[in-house]
Order: structure tokens, then C-alpha cells, then sequence
């Protein structure tokens, strides 16, 4: 009798029909996906490749919305850097979980209300609080009291700025500048207009963090050493 037991119990787990039904879908939720995308894929022209590219097509649409989105360079206000043409990353999460803008960083922000219609890209020389002040006696910005290098960046020929300006930055805004001082509309242009040449932070989308177009420009936006050695406000009006 347990011999018997033992031929029985193996017949019954080699049993095809117990595999088949092992894989199949576990549940009626299961079942009812396929079923449902069984259903979309009938109904659309061109069946199952046709939702395929559709659902492609939806994933990169939210991850433009929400994550990532490509700006292209409308002029000559970035250069050496940025190209007219070339196109960027926007990396829109990188302010988006209590991190803030900070000087150097190259963002793209609406303008609108401030700069005119439309989105621009910029770098950040100061932020809420600081002390920015054009020029020093070799002609350099400070900020916070400490004078900045931007040889690295800055336009071939052009100087830190050709307009003198002294400003504190307000809580909450942004103060500013193109790297091609002689050819970029930025905070200094707009000094005696609403908001006083600054950006909110609130009306920036993202920081740009790559340039990838065209590939032989392939390439990291860093944050240059020389702003990370100015000193916060609090410790420049000590």
C-alpha cells in the first residue's frame, strides 16, 4: 500500500495539466490586464506594435513633464560654453526636494514678467541674501566681498561686465548673467524693472546639466570652483 501511495503522489505532480495551470495568471486581476491589452491592441490599427509605441511614446512624454527635458540654445548669450544650437539636458528634479540654485549653476527659467516671453538660460552669480557688486579694482565681480575668476567660462575678450551694478539679492530670487557679458540681456539689463533683474526661484524649470547635441559637443555643465569658494552672506556682513 505505500508503494502504491509513492506511484501515486509522482503521477499526480508530473501531471501535465498541473504545470499548465501553474502558469498561467495568477488571480482574475491578472487575467483581466491581459485580457485589456488584449482588447486596446485589437481595437488599434497596426495590433500590438502600434500600443507598443504609443506607451513609448506616453513614458517619454511624463518623463519631459517631470524629469528630464531638452532645451535648445536660441542664442549667443552662453556662449563659450553653450553654442547657439547646441541642446541641453534639464534636469527638472534637481530642485525639486528642498535642494536650492546655487551660484553657478546654469538654469533654464520662464522669464516671462521679468526677461519678456519665453523660457532663458542663465548662470546664477548670486542668491537670497548675497551681496553682488560689479566691479572690484581689477575688475572682477564680488560677491559676498570675495571677487570671482570667471576667465574659465566667460566669452573670449569680454569683460565681468561693462555696467556697474551693487545689489543685495532678495530671499527667494536669483541674480543672473550670461557668460557672454557683451551679447546676454540678464538681471543687469533689467535692474529698474519689476522685480529688479531678478529670478524667482519658484519660475525656474530646471538646472542644465548636459549638452548633447551635437555629439562632437558631448558634454558635463560642472559648477565651476570659483563661486564654491564664495562665502555665504551671513559671514560676508559679519
Amino acid at each position: 500500500m505505500d508503494t502504491e501511495a509513492q506511484h501515486t503522489e509522482r503521477d499526480r505532480s508530473s501531471d501535465p495539466s498541473a504545470t499548465e495551470h501553474a502558469s498561467e495568471p495568477r488571480g482574475p486581476e491578472g487575467r483581466s490586464r491581459f485580457a485589456l491589452a488584449g482588447r486596446v491592441a485589437a481595437w488599434l490599427p497596426g495590433g500590438r506594435i502600434t500600443l507598443t509605441l504609443l506607451l513609448c511614446l506616453l513614458f517619454l512624454l511624463l518623463l519631459s513633464v517631470f524629469v528630464v527635458q531638452p532645451f535648445q540654445i536660441p542664442s549667443g548669450s552662453m556662449e563659450r560654453g553653450l553654442r547657439i544650437g547646441d541642446r541641453v539636458l534639464v534636469n527638472k528634479l534637481a530642485y525639486r526636494f528642498g535642494a536650492q540654485p546655487r551660484r553657478g549653476d546654469v538654469v533654464v527659467f520662464d522669464g516671462t514678467g521679468y526677461f519678456g516671453d519665453g523660457d532663458y538660460i542663465k548662470r546664477v552669480v548670486g542668491t537670497g541674501g548675497d551681496h553682488v557688486v560689479c566691479c572690484d579694482t581689477e575688475g572682477r565681480i564680488q560677491v559676498n566681498g570675495r571677487s570671482v575668476d570667471e576667465s574659465a567660462f566667460l566669452h573670449p575678450g569680454d569683460e565681468p561686465s561693462s555696467v556697474s551694478f551693487d545689489v543685495v539679492v532678495p530671499d527667494g530670487t536669483l541674480f543672473v548673467l550670461g557668460d557672454h557679458r557683451g551679447a546676454s540681456s540678464d538681471s543687469r539689463d533689467h535692474l529698474g524693472s519689476p522685480g529688479g533683474g531678478m529670478i524667482p526661484v519658484d519660475d525656474v524649470i530646471g538646472r542644465a546639466d548636459w549638452i548633447v547635441w551635437p555629439t562632437d559637443h558631448w558634454t558635463r555643465l560642472e559648477r565651476p570652483d570659483a563661486y564654491a569658494r564664495v562665502p555665504e552672506p551671513d559671514g560676508a556682513h559679519g
